[in-house]
């Protein structure tokens, strides 16, 4: 486990930033990857299965936090390729319920370790 302010995370970052930052209530969460934290590698398959990973490292960030995915206003999500956005709305619509988290999406040349998706949230503990 990994620390700051105060609060334990799963994975440690992949290199010099936080997982996560509170400012006031507000809760800044850094890009996740699909990265496993148990074995630190990467989720294999499509973008759907990279997904899915993505979300549950989000949700572990979270929890440490004492939050739940309510508690997440604004997330940003980077495809390698847009043709992925229908599967990975998909597997994002499991993770949240109204009202949903805006959301941005786009497209971008490359992604940390070659994983097809990356996604930062904002989070409110109210």
């Amino acid at each position: 486990m990994y620390t700051f302010v105060g609060t334990s995370f799963p994975q440690a970052a992949l290199c010099s930033y936080s997982q996560a930052r509170w400012a006031g209530n507000t809760l800044y969460l850094s890009g996740q990857i699909a990265l496993n934290p148990k074995n630190g590698s990467i989720a294999h398959g499509d973008a759907a299965a990279q997904t899915k990973q993505v979300l549950n490292n989000i949700m572990a960030v979270l929890s440490a936090a004492s939050l739940t995915p309510a508690a997440i206003v604004q997330v940003t999500i980077y495809l390698v390729d847009i043709q992925d956005f229908a599967a990975v709305n998909e597997v994002y619509a499991t993770f949240f319920s109204e009202p949903f988290p805006a959301r941005s999406c786009v497209a971008v040349r490359a992604l940390p370790k070659g994983c097809r998706i990356e996604i930062d949230a904002v989070a409110y503990k109210s």
